[in-house]
């Protein structure tokens, strides 16, 4: 291994997230006072107070994909290659709350097994008076009214209620937005023009019943609402999708590198 190791912990750890986290909001177009505070599971916790409205889909002291997306981004920038690993955790108006380690949920799952067969090997002399005790009588089984199958067998089980599922939301009226119906209109062409997948992801069902509007009429993409709760999203599939450029292709930095 060439070289010493650098820390993400060092003391220049904290002016590269607020540096790197400032220049994002800003670029997102929603600027924030950042307040950062050591955590006790030795993770950076960050506070942001958006100074001018949150983004849409962020709600104060509650998770959402924006700030999943925007922590993920963060801390990808942050651990590169040969450095120790810090995490950073991102709250919208408050701090998040600490999330439990992978290490512990694990043990914790270990131990459950366990204690279940130490308990059953503490009681080996009850496992011979079970066994030794004769099986009861054969009951004869009840036919229904027709003297056809076994009432038990006829009965069918009850099914399960089925789960509820999304409103449509192409049924939905929703006040129109020409600024927003033009560049929905922009993104569903260039999605068809380029052969690119696009999706947009956090929108009320308001803003997606927009965005499903805004595009009809548009040829060579199909759009569509998939997900369901936080997930839903509103997905652009052009007709004649293209690869992507190898050369835009991002490093995959989830495995630790050693430099050789």
């Amino acid at each position: 291994m060439s070289g010493a190791q650098v820390v993400a912990g060092g003391g220049d750890f904290r002016p590269r997230v607020e540096k790197l986290l400032t220049d994002i909001l800003g670029l997102m177009g929603f600027p924030a006072r950042l307040d950062l505070q050591d955590a006790a599971d030795g993770s950076l916790s960050v506070a942001l107070h958006f100074e001018s409205g949150a983004p849409p889909g962020v709600e104060p002291g509650k998770r959402s994909q924006v700030l999943d997306s925007l922590q993920f981004l963060l801390n990808k920038m942050l651990h590169r290659p040969g450095v120790e690993r810090r995490w950073v955790m991102l709250g919208a108006g408050a701090h998040p709350e600490p999330r439990p380690r992978r290490d512990a949920a694990a043990q914790q799952q270990a131990a459950a097994p366990a204690g279940t067969v130490a308990q059953v090997a503490s009681t080996p002399a009850q496992q011979p008076a079970r066994a030794a005790a004769p099986a009861p009588a054969a009951q004869p089984q009840q036919r229904n009214a027709r003297g056809g199958q076994p009432a038990q067998q006829a009965a069918k089980p009850a099914q399960a209620p089925a789960k509820s599922a999304e409103a449509d939301e192409r049924t939905l009226q929703v006040e129109e937005d020409p600024v927003f119906r033009e560049a929905v209109r922009k993104l569903a062409e260039k999605s068809a023009s380029l052969g690119r997948f696009y999706a947009f992801a956090a929108m009320k069902t308001e803003d997606r019943a927009r965005v499903l509007k805004a595009v009809e009429g548009v040829g060579g993409v199909k759009v569509a609402a998939e997900g369901e709760g936080r997930n839903r999203r509103v997905v652009f599939t052009p007709a004649k999708p293209a690869p992507m450029p190898k050369r835009s292709l991002l490093p995959d930095d989830d495995e630790d590198d050693v430099d050789a």
